[in-house]
């Protein structure tokens, strides 16, 4: 049989081998290109089935893929498109999700069905609602923290996830005024709190002394939100004036990488004198995709889940299938790199 020839069990042999020729040169990675975050092994393990990742308990709950969707939008008609989609791709794939800002719910329940995905993600997986370190803070000083727990409750959302965000604040036109330190506004809520809370940042992360500080407090989980993806003190100096975008515009350029955050991190949980309460990370911030996101979390000494936000947006704002399809192949992706990658 000479190599024009096909047989039944290999119809595609010529097309294939065709292919093979004409992208040769094409398909060549160079020796700087190769990433070297990984050992790559492909003797160890067979080719993982769909459907084969550990599953993860992670918040009281298991998760069927480590992934958290992470915080996104809320009060527009395309807003309920994406958290719905998302909700659903939560549902069928076992991951987390943190919907965004909850604001406008707090005394009002206009734009609750922007938000109301419980009857999508079901029960079975961890759904979270999103304040603002700023109205925690208002609601704490005027006695009004029940609230929150009205918000919980009408979400049947599990938890309350904080997100800490000054210098966004700061540089947001309409931004809030912190008259107290994050750390002792979330100490007070924790202690009157019923139900578990998570911390994060907003895009530019968290430097050490901070992080060890929150690992301190009774919180269920701290997610990263580290800098790499979006920076939300850049985006506010985008809407400013061309004046204040000049004088602010290195603000943009400080914080905290996710790797650089696991590395403070595991030194934290390693130090003999620790008195750290949190079990629970979410590795997030400049997360592009499930090579990321398998890397962080392998480098984590404690159980952790790594988050996505502007990948999972990018394709949940129209028909479904597009997200099904992304997801799909992030999941298959993870489950390959978990068969023959191992971290450095």
């Amino acid at each position: 049989m000479n190599a024009e020839q096909t047989t039944p069990e290999d119809p595609t042999a010529v097309s294939r081998k065709k292919d093979h020729i004409e992208l040769a040169f094409r398909s060549q990675v160079g020796r700087l290109a190769l990433d070297n975050r990984f050992f790559y092994e492909p003797v160890l393990a067979a080719h993982p089935k769909p459907g084969s990742l550990p599953p993860v308990n992670f918040l009281g709950k298991t998760l069927r893929t480590p992934i958290w969707v992470s915080s996104m939008t809320g009060g527009t008609a395309l807003a309920r498109t994406i958290n719905r989609n998302l909700a659903r791709a939560c549902a069928e794939f076992g991951m987390g999700m943190g919907l965004g800002s909850c604001r406008q719910l707090l005394y009002s329940d206009e734009y609750l069905p922007d938000f109301d995905v419980r009857d999508i993600i079901g029960t079975e997986l961890p759904l979270y609602a999103n304040l603002g370190i700023a109205q925690v803070e208002n609601l704490l000083r005027n006695r009004q923290s029940p609230v929150i727990r009205d918000l919980l409750n009408r979400l049947r959302a599990d938890g309350l996830i904080v997100h800490i965000n000054p210098l966004q604040e700061a540089m947001q036109p309409e931004g809030d005024f912190f008259e107290r330190p994050p750390l002792d506004t979330l100490a007070e809520l924790l202690r009157v709190a019923d139900y578990p809370v998570i911390a994060k940042e907003v895009g530019q992360g968290m430097g050490p002394a901070s992080l060890r500080a929150l690992l301190q407090l009774p919180l269920a989980a701290i997610e990263f939100a580290a800098a790499g993806g979006t920076n939300f003190a850049k985006l506010e100096l985008l809407r400013s004036s061309p004046e204040k975008q000049e004088i602010f515009k290195k603000f943009a350029h400080v914080g905290h990488s996710a790797e650089e955050m696991v590395e403070f991190a595991n030194r934290i949980f390693t130090e003999p004198d620790s008195l750290h309460k949190v079990n629970n990370l979410i590795l997030s911030g400049g997360v592009g995709d499930f090579m990321d996101g398998y890397y962080l979390i392998r480098r984590s000494t404690v159980p952790a889940v790594y988050g996505q936000a502007s990948g999972f947006l990018r394709h949940a704002q129209g028909e479904y299938a597009e997200l099904h399809a992304y997801v799909s192949a992030q999941v298959r992706g993870l489950e390959l790199a978990n068969a023959f990658l191992k971290v450095r």
